[in-house]
């Protein structure tokens, strides 16, 4: 990142789409982070995030996952296949899964702590009014919404480490970066009749605009800072082939949102470019 260096970041979600591409934008940065860890489901699977971690070494792949556990906390993949088919198992829900990676980013990045942390996983699925159901909207809300939370609050001594640090607020210091979506606006919640058929998505990620509206001004007194970002209609699995943008496109853009962000900008809900979006 450009601006004062963040020495470490933490991205969830990065098996493909936009987390592989910030990975990737990452370690092509001048300079580059002393370290990126990056998080997916079954890092085994993750091909392309391998070879990033074989050629740069400041890379780290963790797995962020169930753990098989049949606690309320972590639920088994054959319950959520079960009743959601159509869902991915959420790389972010299980708590005791959450504890295992603390320990292992405490162990990596020692006494300096998490400088930026990115909320970057989620699901998706089509749900209008008339198909949506109680089973999809709980579940869509746990991954989306409060598994966000559960992870941000796992990290908060880490990211309060780093803060006690350095000054001003940002990424150099310690930040917690939402992946929201221009879906979640309240105020334009006509203005693209596409997103009436994602109810579960559009409803679970204002609700995390809230959660970041809560945590800026929570956190504001440790210097952690927080803001909500969309980064763009962008063609990925979730996007779909008729977005504009293609991967490549987007990441340096939203790369130099969060290298440029300061204290203006805690609480924000933010697109891209780095305009202020309504919420």
């Amino acid at each position: 990142m450009a601006q004062q260096r963040c020495r470490s970041v933490l991205i969830t979600g990065c098996s493909r789409g936009i987390g592989l591409g910030l990975v990737r934008g990452l370690a092509d940065a001048s300079p580059a982070p002393d370290w990126v860890i990056a998080t997916c489901r079954y890092p085994e699977k993750a091909l392309e995030l391998q070879q990033l971690s074989k050629q740069h070494s400041h890379i780290k792949l963790l797995q962020l996952a169930h753990t098989g556990h049949t606690d309320s906390h972590c639920p088994t993949e054959s319950t959520s296949l079960l009743v959601f088919p159509f869902l991915p198992v959420a790389d972010v829900v299980c708590e005791n899964s959450i504890k295992k990676v603390v320990k292992e980013v405490e162990e990596i990045l020692g006494d300096k702590g998490l400088n930026c942390l990115i909320n970057n996983a989620g699901i998706n699925v089509v749900a209008s009014l008339e198909e949506v159901t109680a089973e999809t909207m709980l579940t869509i809300y746990e991954t989306n919404t409060v598994a966000q939370l559960m992870v941000t609050k796992a990290f908060l001594p880490l990211l309060r480490k780093a803060a006690q640090l350095s000054t001003g607020m940002g990424c150099h210091r310690a930040a917690i970066i939402n992946m929201s979506s221009l879906a979640a606006s309240m105020q334009l919640v006509t203005a693209n009749e596409m997103f009436l058929k994602v109810y579960p998505y559009r409803i679970a990620k204002t609700a995390l605009n809230m959660i970041t509206r809560c945590l800026a001004a929570d956190l504001k007194v440790d210097g952690i800072l927080c803001i909500s970002l969309h980064p763009g209609w962008i063609q990925t699995d979730m996007g779909g082939d008729m977005a504009p943008l293609q991967i490549q496109e987007a990441i340096p853009g939203i790369l130099s949102v969060l290298a440029n962000l300061s204290e203006k900008d805690n609480g924000s809900f933010l697109d891209g470019q780095g305009g202020t979006l309504p919420w």
